[in-house]
């Protein structure tokens, strides 16, 4: 028999006020020392420029006015109003600009893991629902030459003259096309580059700016989009899932999206985790919500979510839980996924447009029996790290979790009362904070 140890203080505080956390999964260690969490947060925007009417919604290659420079939509979100939403499929290139999408699906153009990745290190071809969907979409002159053009900028960019691109043969481009309709990188882009209205530059169309309405919609099709590239591949045993908000956290363009990869290893990090889960099924309650709690660190919950200050993080990082004894995104109850995403969509309100930021979510491995919260971390890029950090592996933060706690607590309050967030969130002090508030290890419905 194993004889008892105590979890360690995740968290502690010194004499001079420096605060000192490591990380319950990663063993990360992080330093808060005093002072260095007064800088400004934000200003990544840079100043604000008057925008150009002419240029409305066409500020970027992912913006409504330029569908035809990503590749082929694979689905798109429409909205038909009175919070009614529909999802079109295989849309053909005659038809992008007949309806305004939402939200879109469609593969990156320099993807992570590549369609060649697959096919020549696992013999992965297109399922022939996907070569069929590609043969279609090649057959109009419209999809075509919609092909062509962006297989064109793609070798482009990887360096090829344009003699080389010119000579290409339909073959060729046919070949180049295959990962636009059956690759494992998936965009989810959002409608809009600015906010409705907007008159500058600095008011950029962020995750806190879509409606309650739409944030749901956002996070129902990104769920179903991670469930469908399983599908796609059964080579894939994970999805990763996250989003960069602004060059700072790694956009490359200041237009929200979400990216979804496919790869073939579960990760480093779940690998950790799961070695410590099979010791302590409670572990998520134990080292994360229950202590959270005990810390005064719980920022905000609802009926199906529940979120706190983290700690042991390189960056300022909101820890955001599903509540749901369900440990596969899409198998949670419309609910359920509902308050997974108002809660995810106030966190992001609170933090800000003018914020960096990566939201990067953490579920359960395809092929793995054991059950897991699906969580999401939203990590604010405000610090660059540097050679303190490279010759001792040990992190400066420049926030507390209590500080975190409180700017967001803060904003959530005046977001409530404006209703800019969901009503049904109860805030800091309102919140139960009940001991095991995870189900994810109780015996399932």
């Amino acid at each position: 028999m194993q004889p008892y140890q105590r979890e360690p203080e995740y968290v502690t505080t010194l004499a001079d006020g420096t605060v000192k956390q490591l990380n319950p999964f990663t063993g990360t260690e992080v330093w808060t020392v005093p002072g260095r969490g007064n800088r400004p947060l934000g200003g990544a925007s840079g100043p604000a420029l008057p925008l150009d009417p002419d240029a409305d919604g066409a500020h970027c290659a992912f913006c409504e006015k330029r569908y035809l420079e990503t590749p082929p939509e694979k689905a798109r979100v429409v909205h038909r109003g009175n919070d009614t939403w529909e999802t079109h499929y295989r849309t053909p290139a005659e038809e992008l600009h007949a309806t305004t999408a939402a939200f879109r699906r469609v593969s990156n153009l320099f993807e992570i893991l590549s369609y060649e990745y697959w096919h020549l290190n696992y013999g992965y071809a297109l399922p022939s629902r996907v070569a069929a969907r590609r043969e279609a979409y090649l057959a109009s002159p419209a999809g075509w030459e919609h092909v062509r053009r962006v297989v064109a900028m793609k070798l482009r960019a990887a360096g090829l003259g344009e003699a080389e691109v010119n000579a290409l043969g339909r073959d060729e481009v046919v070949a180049a096309a295959s990962g636009f309709f059956g690759g494992g990188h998936d965009l989810i882009v959002a409608r809009r580059h600015y906010v409705d209205g907007a008159t500058d530059t600095t008011q950029l169309a962020s995750s806190g700016t879509l409606s309650i309405e739409e944030h749901r919609e956002f996070i129902r099709f990104t769920v179903e989009s991670v469930k469908a590239l399983y599908e796609l591949n059964r080579y894939a045993r994970y999805v990763t899932v996250f989003q960069n908000w602004l060059k700072p956290a790694g956009a490359s363009f200041d237009h929200l999206h979400k990216q979804l990869v496919a790869i073939d290893e579960r990760g480093v990090q779940h690998e950790a985790t799961l070695a410590k889960l099979r010791q302590n099924p409670n572990l998520f309650n134990d080292v994360a919500t229950n202590y959270a709690a005990r810390k005064n660190l719980v920022i905000a919950e609802n009926d199906h979510a529940i979120a706190f200050a983290g700690f042991g993080h390189r960056f300022p990082t909101i820890e955001i839980y599903s509540t749901s004894p369900t440990s596969d995104p899409w198998e949670l109850r419309p609910e359920e996924l509902r308050g997974m995403a108002d809660m995810i969509h106030a966190m992001q309100a609170a933090t800000g447009a003018d914020i960096p930021c990566n939201e990067e979510w953490h579920y359960r491995p395809i092929d793995v029996d054991l059950a897991m919260p699906w969580r999401v971390m939203l990590k604010w890029r405000i610090s660059t790290l540097a050679g303190f950090e490279g010759a001792t592996k040990i992190y400066l933060n420049t926030i507390t979790p209590v500080m975190l706690r409180d700017r967001v607590v803060e904003r959530l309050f005046a977001l409530r009362a404006e209703h800019r967030v969901a009503d049904d969130l109860k805030i800091a002090f309102e919140a139960p904070c009940r001991p095991n508030t995870l189900r994810y290890a109780r015996p399932s419905r």
